[in-house]
């Protein structure tokens, strides 16, 4: 499956309305470690794009130094694990974070996006 690397690109490229348009009309993204304040569910691909719309403005990603890919028994489900390197915005400071997604796809689009975030990276942004 090349959504993920697809959608990474999607990131370093600052496309964001084209990082939404991988999700299902009705999908659907989780944050189970959402902090206070975060969303923890987005419902739906608008939803998507207008929670991702600003996020360049938060966090200039500049590389995706790792990314793997693993396929779970069901073809439709994959877990992937990926670090990104930037800078957050609003300080400059060097920003570097992993993360761990279950991604569900259905006729190659997104319909559910578990996102396994860290929650202590919120406070980073809103510095």
């Amino acid at each position: 499956m090349d959504l993920i690397p697809r959608a990474l690109q999607l990131l370093l490229d600052k496309d964001m309305i084209g990082f939404a348009g991988l999700w299902a009309e009705d999908g659907v993204a989780e944050f189970p470690f959402a902090p206070p304040g975060w969303p923890a569910r987005l419902e739906g691909r608008a939803a998507v794009e207008d929670y991702v719309r600003d996020y360049p403005e938060m966090l200039d990603i500049r590389s995706i130094p790792r990314q793997v890919v693993h396929q779970s028994t069901d073809p439709d489900v994959v877990i992937a694990e990926f670090e990104a390197e930037g800078v957050v915005v609003a300080t400059g400071k060097p920003y570097r974070a992993s993360y761990i997604v279950v991604v569900t796809t259905r006729d190659g689009e997104i319909v559910h996006y578990r996102d396994y975030w860290n929650p202590l990276l919120a406070q980073e942004l809103s510095a």
